[in-house]
């Protein structure tokens, strides 16, 4: 993700643009007003068969995320599919998931997702309708814990299949719902939605932790005469639906984090831009966006020359309406660009070659948690500045870490020296958003780190070795 800020837009937490998380819709299963223990399984409920409890010898790896609620990785999601409708009119994504997940290294009888804001209505173990619980008292911040039990004790390495039936609230943070006079063409709605960085619960139940890694296919039905495009290869073209709608059908076969998953429904349509490339938007600026961003496919050949093969398959990037709040967001095969990039004469295609970069740092390698966001944006700054190194020479490298050093100071300052937020790792204990914490820290201080690694590692005498790819 790059923020707006780095391209000369509003210096706001992008934390500002999303819109209010509404209240924990009432549920009937609703059970527990206390907040579960994060990452490890829960106690069992009354009458249930206990779950065994790691400890220290156990051969679980000891694993916490802060900002999650799920029991990953006693229990793991591995692979999900959405067969879900889209409605703008109530402004609801609805629908079910379905969940493989495997059982680790200890027993389970039970699966905990997060979620936030959505209307859980029916869970399934097996086919099998189960009992669930939502948590009464929603967290301000992570949301309200879904609990499915298994139905018995699991065993390790064993897998089944969970399925959610849902709906996601209007005022859901993971969604924007634009109305047609916000967007460009001015005669349609257009939906998009963020899920970085926990934002992916309250668009489906999931393991919202970068650690829990998933494959995923949907079948997406929207209106007619929209197109629905997801963070993944579409398969086949749309198909009439019932009720004048469209279903369109996705698969993601490289495992990706869930704030990854992405979606996008309007009237666009694309333009080639390479081998490998379309840009999408609404008519009215697919063109400029075709111009743009026509050297996207040599940006692809000289990442792949620093980090190795790209393999997403397709690189498309979907150019969004003008209250998208980001530079750009490296959504897997489909990186969502704002139009403020279109400054007709390609000097923003820096933030191409910042989201292609993210195709291996954040993509393909993760960082573990958000308080080790610094590996994910740290190591993509270094790579993109590589790419632009072998494309425009060293002194395009050298004149971009100068100003990325520049906002790095202007950040800290604005902080001041000593506030935690300045840190590469900062501590997300007690419930704290990591939108909140989110900077130009990780970034800057992240390549300052890298490079001075670099100069570590090859010797003062070929520290130019930056400017080396």
């Amino acid at each position: 993700m790059l923020p707006a800020f780095g391209i000369g837009l509003a210096r706001s937490s992008p934390s500002l643009y999303r819109p209010s998380i509404g209240p924990s819709p009432p549920s009937s299963a609703r059970t527990s007003s206390t907040l579960p223990t994060r990452n490890a399984p829960r106690s069992a409920a009354p009458g249930a068969t206990p779950t065994a409890t790691p400890t220290a010898s156990a051969a679980m790896p000891a694993f916490n995320d802060p900002s999650s609620q799920s029991n990953f990785p006693a229990v793991s999601v591995t692979h999900v599919d959405f067969d879900v409708d889209v409605d703008f009119s109530t402004k609801e994504i609805a629908g079910t998931v379905s969940l493989r997940v495997t059982v680790g290294d200890l027993a389970q009888d039970r699966l905990v997702l997060d979620t936030r804001g959505l209307n859980i209505e029916k869970c399934t173990v097996e086919g099998a309708e189960a009992a669930f619980s939502v948590q009464a008292e929603a967290h301000s911040v992570m949301g309200s814990a879904l609990t499915v039990p298994l139905g018995r004790e699991v065993p390790p390495g064993s897998s089944l299949v969970v399925a959610v039936t849902y709906r996601t609230s209007p005022s859901s943070s993971a969604v924007q719902w634009l109305r047609p006079e916000q967007t460009a063409g001015g005669g349609h709605p257009y939906l998009f939605t963020q899920c970085q960085a926990i934002h992916a619960r309250a668009l489906f139940p999931c393991q919202d932790t970068p650690a829990a890694k998933i494959t995923y296919g949907a079948r997406v039905t929207v209106p007619a005469p929209l197109t629905a495009l997801m963070s993944a290869i579409p398969v086949g073209e749309g198909e009439a639906a019932d009720g004048d709608k469209t279903a369109f059908t996705f698969a993601q076969a490289v495992p990706i984090p869930p704030y990854l998953l992405a979606l996008a429904v309007g009237n666009v349509e694309s333009r080639d831009i390479g081998p490998r490339s379309k840009v999408w938007s609404e008519p009215e600026m697919v063109e400029a966006g075709a111009f743009e961003f026509s050297e996207t496919e040599a940006f692809l050949v000289a990442a792949e020359e620093v980090a190795g093969p790209y393999v997403w398959g397709r690189y498309d990037l979907l150019l969004l309406p003008p209250s998208f709040p980001y530079g750009g967001m490296e959504n897997p095969c489909l990186t969502f660009v704002t139009p403020t990039l279109l400054a007709g004469d390609r000097s923003q295609a820096h933030v191409v070659a910042h989201e292609i970069a993210h195709s291996w740092s954040g993509n393909l390698v993760t960082n573990l948690t958000w308080e080790h966001f610094w590996l994910n944006e740290g190591f993509t700054v270094f790579i993109e500045r590589k790419i632009m190194n072998k494309l425009y020479g060293k002194a395009v490298f050298d004149f971009n870490a100068i100003a990325g050093l520049m906002e790095l100071q202007e950040t800290v300052d604005r902080l001041g020296a000593d506030h935690p937020h300045t840190v590469l790792m900062p501590v997300l204990e007690g419930g704290v958003d990591p939108d909140d914490v989110f900077s130009k820290v990780p970034y800057e201080k992240g390549f300052a780190f890298l490079v001075h690694l670099e100069h570590m590692t090859r010797g003062e005498g070929q520290g130019q070795g930056q400017g080396q790819g």
